[in-house]
């Protein structure tokens, strides 16, 4: 044992104990020695492993949660236990209140630690510099069908599901969720509907089977393209749903479509495109035609750099910014639509993380054969984060239903009685 190496785990011992001396939990922590230590005041909800000094190191010199959520992923630090427990250390860290004596004795104390290499690690997935859109999908969308066959649904649904109550079935609750989808906007036999952002084509081909609609998707991943034309083959849909990639700012024409959805896909777009997302809408729109927008909000305006944002735009969507509902629907006003509905999801997209979550680390030895393994840490860690985000209430979910804003009424009944037959 190196003598350096076993004088840091002593100094790193007495750091933890005070971080975490009025920790309401408990935790453990195993040092690069092999020293286990019991933290909190409860028992250990998990163990957190520290490999080697440096993640601990840095730690101390940066104060960047990110720099320990990149050596979990580079395999310098690990976690045995519940995952969700270790995010909920965020709240307890952030509320940390040092002296600036010990704030200046946790820096010695990080020089003074080993600062020989790290040595092999599980290797790093970096979102490289996407010039465009379809750079950008694909580094999100393209790892590999097989992967994400693993953990969604039956249908391969990448987005919120909708629970009739939490005991339900992922399978189900994304069935649910078509269905709401397709009665929300009022979906008739031969109507046109076009889905923004396709993905592998579960929402075109339960309108065209359930609901009668002639229904287009558009994608820019290569991958849901071609796996959506297998499945429209498979359940004999040629002729009533096609696919196509598509960017949503090369479509052409007016007043084309009776209804359009975009499920999941306005959080890539960019704050500052969402005048021509929504317009783009609008123009393609007929009169009478309703649009249904589903995606993901932030608690506050704007897209603000904190370690939650970027950890998204680093590691998952290069591209990706929300704002807070009511910014989205005054953009949505602004392109001259009429907002007839809001509905709020949060509750049915921190139950439906979960779900992948579980699936995710029930298939881990088959999720290794189709990616690294830094990316099932990234895909794990993100997708655990979410959901204790949307349990927070940092983030949420809404599904708006809005029509052009033509003389008269929405071609909409009355009340909501026809959503829930």
């Amino acid at each position: 044992m190196n003598p350096r190496s076993t004088e840091g785990a002593d100094q790193a011992g007495r750091i933890l104990h005070r971080v975490f001396r009025d920790y309401r939990g408990g935790l453990a922590v195993r040092l690069w020695n092999g020293e286990i230590l019991a933290l909190g005041t409860g028992p250990p909800e998990f163990t957190l492993v520290f490999h080697h000094p440096a993640p601990f190191r840095e730690l101390l010199l940066y104060r960047d949660p990110l720099r320990l959520a990149e050596a979990y992923f580079r395999g310098l630090v690990d976690v045995e236990g519940d995952l969700y427990a270790v995010l909920g250390l965020k709240e307890h860290l952030g509320a940390l209140a040092l002296t600036w004596p010990e704030r200046l004795a946790f820096l010695a104390a990080a020089l003074r630690l080993d600062r020989r290499p790290a040595g092999p690690t599980a290797g790093r997935r970096r979102a490289r510099h996407a010039r465009n859109s379809r750079e950008t999908v694909a580094f999100h969308y393209d790892v590999s069908n097989d992967f994400y066959r693993l953990w969604l649904d039956e249908r391969m649904v990448y987005s919120c599901a909708y629970f009739e109550d939490p005991g339900q079935g992922l399978d189900q609750a994304q069935r649910n969720k078509l269905d709401h989808i397709c009665r929300k906007l009022r979906l008739r036999p031969g109507e046109r509907l076009l889905d923004i952002g396709c993905g592998w084509g579960a929402l075109v081909c339960w309108a065209a089977e359930r609901y009668g609609a002639q229904a287009h998707g558009i994608t820019l991943s290569r991958n849901q393209y071609a796996y959506g034309l297998g499945r429209i083959r498979e359940q004999g849909l040629e002729g009533r749903v096609t696919l196509e990639l598509r960017d949503y700012r090369d479509l052409k024409g007016e007043a084309l479509l009776d209804k359009i959805a975009s499920v999941g896909m306005f959080e890539h777009v960019g704050l500052k495109n969402l005048p021509l997302y929504f317009g783009t809408a609008h123009r393609l729109l007929k009169p009478g035609g309703l649009f249904l927008n589903h995606g993901i909000t932030h608690d506050g305006e704007g897209w603000r750099s904190r370690p939650s944002t970027r950890f998204i735009n680093r590691y998952v969507f290069p591209d990706g910014e929300l704002d807070s509902v009511g910014n989205v629907q005054r953009a949505m006003e602004r392109s001259r639509f009429e907002i007839l509905d809001v509905e709020a999801w949060r509750p049915h997209y921190a139950l439906t993380l979960r779900h992948w979550v579980q699936r995710l680390e029930a298939r881990r030895a088959v999720a290794l054969s189709h990616v690294d393994e830094a990316t099932y840490r990234v895909w794990r860690l993100y997708m655990a984060a979410c959901a204790v985000q949307f349990e927070a209430g940092g983030v949420g979910v809404y599904q708006i239903l809005a029509s052009k804003r033509d003389p008269g009424f929405a071609p909409v009944p009355l009340t909501r009685r026809d959503l829930y037959p």
